[in-house]
């Protein structure tokens, strides 16, 4: 061997060396911040998309979960500076409709304080500022998995605004999903991002997950979600990339039990379909195909999606898509066709659980459940984008041209969609244009319609939903309560009584019903059947605050004060935050000549609504009462201040005001 031959060689082993000493996992990451071609199409497809969900912005709130979430939440409504803490330890602590997702509930209570109830404007900005920075974590994704700037903006722009989309963001209930959206994206982005450059950073990750499933259940996935990626990556999964995992795997399985066990105690596991448990696995393999067909075709989106009374013949053919969707999985792991199986999967495990197998909910479909899923779908059409963009040049055009034609339509559709949920009627008006035997979608627009005053179309529709549901008690006592809010006579509070007495007929164990009833017979004069229902209702249901509260009003009435005492006791153990019921407390102790104890009772009230003038009269007129001048002083000025102008002259007198 010549002695050039033998230089070469060595000089070919050093590089071997220093290539072996390389890190394996080591890669270029895209450029984001410092490459305008970047940089650019996720600002395009975050202005886009706040272009079609700008109007949401205009948006009232709906009398669907709006108010048990938020508007009616008692921890949500009544946060404040003194009892932001405690509150938040509830809201931590509680369920919501049988959903445990608190820290979407707390940042209601955090809105409560920044914007008001009467606000909801600010409310539908958060949903879409959430929502605008889930495109951008999904544009980020998009680069990383190894498309281009524009498979990654065509990836963005139909997470952003596809009009299934809209039920996430246009609904404020559904925070939860955009909320969620955002730490599950990013835990996801920041786990890619360490698989590519062999440091992944699991605290981070695991914080991001938790809060992800703080504000949505359905985070369980992100492991799985985790797996797919690990495939997509390298060609397989490992036992090492599963064992890794573990502890992600250990916090969607504690958070899974706690979701199946607040479901099943709050009764939420139940559904308004009677199909029997064989029939299920049926509703869950055509919700599937049906949310593959609306990721293409967006055709009759609406926000309920009620089950049939029986279950349709052609549900049945769809359940081989079970095993076809296995085999695919199968097919394309075994012949290393990764984008295929990671998009299939990806979309497979995060919408595998929303299936309503187990029968949870009203509607066997949800805009909403396709939230994050749908990423697992587009992410394919990004990738083929790219790759027939690269591989034919002369159809260019022609790809160009339909995704704008695409994005034109699909941000059409959303803007129009978003008008769905302008307000309550809307909303089940558009419910009705496709199902209009269903109960549900009549009984709340009537319940709209009360609101608003609208009584004749409000009847209107109560009426309709009994003839659809004779049997149907709601409806009665919702018809009844509209009656007697309106009366003005006897005989339009029998009309109340009789539909009280029809509800009580179907559901004789019902609580609220005999307390509404009896406060019908409390406005007939009928004092004596008033406190009997009352009783009877808060013996049926003890947490109904109401109850103790009209029959305290009773009690009053006959004059048993500390009958009507013991009553405001038990509601302010429910309601705490009521502050007219802590001034009716103060009053009530200075009926029973326990004036000590009505200072405090005031002082509470005060506590909680510093502005209203009569809390300090009142409490200024027991300090004089007790001989505390000074202290009385103070509040009467206070309460002259708030505008209170009928003032006692004798108390001016006796105070020196």
């Amino acid at each position: 061997m010549s002695r050039k031959s033998t230089k070469a060689i060595q000089k070919n082993k050093k590089k071997e060396i220093k290539k072996s000493a390389a890190p394996k996992n080591e890669v270029a990451l895209p450029r984001f911040w410092s490459e305008s071609k970047n940089l650019i199409p996720a600002i395009a497809a975050i202005l886009i998309t706040l272009a079609c969900f700008f109007n949401t912005t205009n948006n009232k709130f709906v009398n669907w979960d709006d108010d048990r979430n938020f508007y009616e939440n008692e921890h949500v409504i009544t946060t404040s500076a003194d009892n932001f803490w405690s509150n938040t330890k509830e809201i931590f602590s509680s369920t919501v409709i049988g959903n445990y997702n608190p820290l979407t509930i707390w940042s209601f209570a955090i809105e409560n304080r920044m914007y008001g109830i009467d606000n909801p404007g600010p409310w539908h900005g958060t949903n879409v500022f959430l929502h605008l920075l889930c495109v951008f974590f999904v544009y980020r994704i998009s680069l990383l998995l190894g498309l281009r700037w524009q498979g990654s903006l065509l990836v963005a722009l139909l997470f952003g605004i596809h009009p299934m989309r809209v039920e996430s963001v246009a609904w404020v209930t559904e925070r939860k999903d955009v909320l969620f959206g955002v730490f599950y994206l990013s835990a996801l982005y920041f786990y890619i991002k360490g698989k590519l450059t062999g440091n992944v950073r699991h605290i981070l990750i695991a914080i991001l997950f938790l809060l992800s499933l703080f504000s949505k259940i359905q985070a369980v996935i992100l492991p799985l979600s985790m797996l797919a990626v690990d495939y997509y990556l390298s060609g397989k999964i490992t036992k090492k990339d599963i064992i890794q995992k573990a502890p992600y795997f250990i916090l969607s399985l504690l958070f899974g039990l706690l979701g199946l066990f607040i479901l099943d105690d709050q009764g939420s596991l139940e559904s308004t379909a009677n199909y029997p448990a064989w029939q299920r696995i049926f509703v869950g393999s055509y919700s599937y195909l049906i949310y593959l067909i609306k990721a293409i075709v967006p055709y009759k989106m609406s926000p309920l999606y009620p089950y049939a009374s029986t279950l349709p013949f052609y549900y049945y053919p769809t359940i081989i898509l079970g095993p076809g969707v296995i085999y695919a999985l199968y097919y394309t792991y075994k012949n290393n066709l990764r984008i295929w199986f990671f998009g299939l999967a990806f979309f497979t495990v995060n919408i595998m659980f929303l299936l309503q197998i187990l029968g949870a909910g009203q509607g066997f479909l949800a805009d909403r459940f396709t939230y994050i899923a749908y990423f697992g779908l587009f992410f394919i059409a990004g990738y083929f984008f790219d790759k027939y963009m690269l591989a034919y040049p002369k159809i260019k055009p022609v790809l160009m041209g339909g995704s704008v034609m695409i994005f034109v339509v699909f941000g059409y559709l959303t803007i129009k969609q978003n008008q769905v949920w302008a307000n309550s009627e809307t909303l089940w008006s558009h419910v009705l244009k496709y199902y209009q035997n269903s109960t549900l979608p009549y009984g709340n627009r009537a319940n709209y319609l009360r609101s608003e005053g609208r009584i004749q179309e409000a009847l209107s529709d109560y009426s309709k939903t009994i003839s659809l549901k004779p049997d149907g008690e709601q409806a009665y006592n919702s018809r009844a309560r509209l009656y007697f809010d309106i009366a003005k006579s006897a005989d339009t509070l029998r009309l109340a009584l009789n539909d009280y007495n029809k509800a009580i007929s179907l559901d004789p164990q019902n609580g609220e019903f005999y307390v509404n009833r009896g406060a019908t017979y409390a406005r007939l004069g009928d004092v004596n059947n008033a406190i009997k229902d009352m009783s009877m209702g808060i013996q049926y249901k003890p947490d109904h605050a109401v109850g103790y509260l009209n029959r305290s009003v009773m009690y009053n009435q006959q004059g048993n004060i500390q009958a009507a005492l013991d009553d405001i006791n038990s509601y302010l153990k429910l309601k705490p935050y009521n502050a007219d019921i802590w001034y009716e407390k103060g009053r009530s102790l200075r009926g029973l000549n326990r004036v000590e104890e009505a200072i405090p009772a005031y002082s509470k009230a005060i506590k909680i609504n510093n502005g209203k003038a009569l809390y300090h009269y009142e409490r200024g007129r027991t300090y004089s009462f007790l001989g505390k001048n000074a202290e009385a002083k103070a509040d009467i000025l206070n309460a002259m201040n708030l505008g209170y102008k009928n003032v006692d002259s004798a108390l001016r007198n006796k105070l020196g005001i």
